[in-house]
């Protein structure tokens, strides 16, 4: 299946560094899944600002998802650099805490929106509604994947007698 919106990209997913690759590609594969435009690149708050700049600045996403471990400060550097959504994932490290911090205690005006620790589907799931509030079909899809999902609960707690 091609993409969902061939002539633009739907979601840009953003990578603090290689060692974010494994998170990055689960989000990347379920909204490839759902035929969604997606891309996944790799660029530090930090270490690349002017790399981030232009590749947000020079993006035509509908919405950004933004992965970061320890200070996290991708999501919020993302989110400085457009007025699109902005989806932010802390990823584990040595604290942990730092990172859910980092994404989740953003100053007044300039928001991200945070999921859980390492929660790369998650994300990819919200972006996935954003998108379909705009689009029938989408959220048509979207309908089916939760009734998958339910379904796969009730079969489940078949197996153990429930």
């Amino acid at each position: 299946m091609g993409p969902f919106h061939e002539d633009e990209m739907d979601v840009l997913i953003v990578l603090g560094s290689i060692s974010d690759k494994a998170p990055g590609e689960r989000a990347l594969q379920l909204l490839k899944e759902f035929g969604l435009n997606a891309e996944l690149v790799i660029a530090s708050a930090h270490r690349t600002p002017q790399r981030l700049r232009q590749l947000v600045e020079g993006s035509d996403a509908a919405v950004f998802i933004a992965m970061a471990g320890m200070s996290a400060a991708l999501p919020g550097t993302v989110a400085s650099l457009t007025l699109k959504p902005v989806i932010g994932v802390p990823l584990s490290g040595k604290l942990n805490l730092d990172s859910i911090l980092s994404v989740t205690q953003m100053p007044p005006g300039v928001p991200v929106a945070a999921v859980s620790l390492d929660g790369a589907e998650n994300a990819a799931l919200l972006a996935i509604e954003i998108l379909a509030l705009s689009d029938s079909e989408l959220g048509k899809r979207l309908k089916v994947y939760r009734d998958r999902r339910a379904q796969a609960v009730a079969q489940d707690s078949k197996k153990i007698g429930g």
